[in-house]
């Protein structure tokens, strides 16, 4: 089943598919993780972590930093080799505090950048992921159109008496 424009269009840009995976059940997410850890040998390049993060936002007028307040964030870097000796690096920083979904989806990245075994399955999440995205925005455009006002109706004030 083929739900892209186009077959160039799929998959999308590495630097996308962190937004879909994140947009899909993170039980699912992490249960291939797992099976994939199960086949490959998953090595920590840099242990898992996850705190806070302070959100900084400049005025627009004088260019002065303002702090929004903490968000969290979690990251991941590994290392997944396959059987057949094939080594890849993946990655993950995500605005959530789970480690063990920073560290899933640092699988996923590895294993779907280099098409190692599984990489059908992780290929076929980040699907969802996308399908998940496109219904949100479906429905936020919805809402928008609903409430968008017709000031045409209101004249052009040609009309208005200036005194």
């Amino acid at each position: 089943m083929n739900t892209h424009e186009t077959e160039a269009s799929w998959p999308p840009p590495r630097s996308q598919w962190l937004r879909y995976w994140s947009a899909a059940p993170a039980e699912k997410a992490e249960t291939l993780a797992a099976e994939i850890a199960g086949h490959c040998d998953v090595r920590d390049i840099t242990l898992p972590q996850s705190g806070l993060g302070l959100l900084k936002l400049p005025d627009s007028a004088l260019n002065d930093l303002y702090f929004l307040g903490e968000v969290p964030v979690s990251h991941a870097h590994v290392e997944v080799i396959a059987p057949d000796g094939t080594r890849a690096e993946g990655g993950a920083r995500l605005l959530d505090d789970r480690r063990s979904l920073a560290r899933a989806l640092a699988v996923l990245d590895a294993t779907l950048a280099a098409r190692l075994p599984h990489h059908e399955q992780a290929l076929r999440l980040l699907e969802t992921g996308r399908a998940t995205l496109q219904e949100t925005e479906a429905s936020r455009n919805a809402i928008l159109t609903s409430t968008r006002v017709d000031f045409s109706l209101l004249g052009d004030g040609s009309e208005d008496d200036d005194e």
